[in-house]
């Protein structure tokens, strides 16, 4: 991180412990998490923006609105195109919004950004995040997104990291994500129906990341005593990094590529309190009051002491 002026604005870096983070002024993203000197998500160039969207936060919605388009009190709504290439508006609408600090310590953030009624979205609404780095060194992340417009707006959150476990190549983890769920989609990634994962696309019991493309929606998720979901990339010596999310994140997008920049295969673990294209199907949108709020929770975590025998 050496130019002056990175693309991605003002860098806001947080620690504890061994612990670091470091959050861009643009979209809100994580573009490093660190613990003990072991990377634990990608990270990019300070001439580059974020790469496949590489640790942006998603609002009012994650993922595709298919073709844009959505309806409100029966009238068609057009979104701007933001994925030329399926015709979709993706990622919802501060992918290339600043955030600005309103509250900050040595260990945490809060980053707040503004959205204002526009193409296909006539509503008013500000996205909060709060990033912070627990006594053990685990990241935590919650977001909120609160309606200042006359009437309900639909929304939903996400957000966008990749996760890797220092040096291991990617391809050398195996990845376990506990969903009983998976949406199958078209042609176009957009979700057609929702599919047991019994067969090739069940990967709860651990699955190889080498070889593999993915790019799916899981849900029914398997929780901890918290309320907790985790997806686990996990190393030939036992060493892990995972991602968590609370009971209001019932979605995670799977994402396995060999496009992202300088690594041979990157996985990104997205969690969604709504899945792609819910503008129209509804699954997990939440229509939020005036004046109200939805919120959730995720985190990173990692077991990084190799495991004997």
């Amino acid at each position: 991180m050496s130019l002056q002026h990175p693309a991605t604005g003002e860098q806001f870096e947080i620690s504890r412990g061994g612990a670091r983070a470091v959050v861009t002024e643009l979209a809100g993203c994580l573009r490093l998490y660190e613990r003990d000197g072991v990377q634990l998500t990608e990270t990019f160039g300070d001439a580059d923006i974020p790469p496949g969207a590489a640790g942006i936060l998603l609002a009012p919605w994650p993922n595709r609105v298919a073709d844009g388009q959505w309806t409100l009190h029966g009238r068609r709504q057009q979104l701007d195109i933001t994925e030329p290439a399926r015709g979709h508006a993706s990622h919802g609408l501060l992918r290339n919004t600043g955030y600005r600090p309103v509250e900050r310590s040595e260990s945490s953030i809060v980053l707040r950004a503004e959205i204002f009624p526009q193409h296909g979205y006539p509503f008013r609404l500000t996205h909060e995040a709060r990033y912070s780095i627990d006594g053990a060194g685990g990241l935590s992340v919650s977001q909120s997104l609160t309606n200042h417009s006359a009437e309900a707006a639909p929304a939903a959150l996400g957000a966008h990291p990749y996760l890797r476990l220092g040096d291991v190549g990617t391809d050398r983890l195996s990845l376990a994500v506990p969903g009983a769920t998976y949406l199958a989609v078209d042609e176009r990634l957009i979700p057609v129906r929702a599919v047991p994962v019994e067969g090739s696309m069940d990967l709860r019991g651990g699955t190889a990341v080498a070889g593999r493309a993915l790019d799916a929606a899981y849900t029914d998720l398997e929780r901890d005593a918290e309320g907790r979901a985790r997806c686990t990339l996990t190393a030939p010596d036992g060493r892990s990094v995972s991602l968590w999310q609370d009971a209001a994140f019932g979605y995670v997008h799977v994402f396995i590529t060999d496009r992202f920049p300088g690594r041979a295969v990157a996985v990104a673990l997205e969690p969604m309190t709504a899945p792609a294209n819910a503008f129209n199907s509804g699954d997990g949108l939440c229509w939020v009051e005036p004046g109200s709020s939805l919120s959730g929770s995720w985190g990173i975590a990692a077991q990084l002491a190799p495991v004997e025998g």
